[in-house]
């Protein structure tokens, strides 16, 4: 039986929305910007084990925890999704996710592509949208200025960067970020959002 759709009850849902890609692509500087522009999307903080940097702040950029405290969310399976990257574990706390839908925000995560095929598979309703540098050359300079890794490290993160394109095909969209173009990246991203909210079909999210 088809479901009779009546466009003065339209109510949008919440959405669970995935901000993925490679290294060195500006996940964080896209998470940064549409902050400062002041969309009432709720921004999740990931765990991680990894090192601190001496420009983040914990709580804000990641909440950073011990190995022994990590395995303790694993352990009590508080965590959404976690994996491995480039030696360090990173997770997305679950009671932050469901905490945010439950109050009807649209609730973003910043992860690697890696964490975005976990998320496809225990939430198919989630929108996966991919980061992209305009080329290859453009995101191997881009990796290269960032002077955070040591050569073997950059290394890696160039071929895994050319292995993740592999999974563009688990995404809904692809988003170019273009140098110097932030401003347009977040407004694609939010436009994205909103298309989605305005769909007949509402995704509605069970976690």
């Amino acid at each position: 039986m088809t479901r009779r759709i009546d466009p003065y009850q339209h109510q949008a849902n919440p959405l669970l929305v995935v901000i993925s890609g490679p290294s060195g692509v500006g996940k964080d500087m896209t998470i940064s910007r549409l902050k400062e522009m002041g969309y009432p999307f709720h921004f999740v903080v990931t765990a991680t084990t990894r090192p601190k940097r001496p420009t983040e702040v914990d709580g804000i950029d990641y909440f950073f925890v011990s190995m022994s405290d990590f395995a303790e969310l694993i352990e009590n399976e508080e965590l959404l999704e976690h994996a491995i990257v480039y030696g360090d574990y990173k997770g997305i706390p679950k009671a932050q996710v469901r905490e945010a839908l439950a109050s009807g925000r649209d609730v973003i995560m910043r992860i690697d592509v890696q964490g975005a095929a976990t998320i496809r598979r225990l939430v198919p309703e989630a929108v996966l949208i991919y980061i992209s540098a305009e080329s290859e050359e453009a995101l191997i300079r881009r990796l290269k200025n960032r002077k955070t890794e040591p050569e073997g490290q950059l290394k890696m993160r160039i071929a895994t960067a050319r292995q993740e394109l592999k999974w563009l095909e688990i995404f809904d969209y692809v988003v170019i970020n273009a140098e110097d173009q932030l401003d347009e990246t977040c407004h694609k991203i939010a436009a994205i959002i909103l298309a989605e909210k305005c769909r007949v079909q509402q995704r509605e999210i069970n976690l």
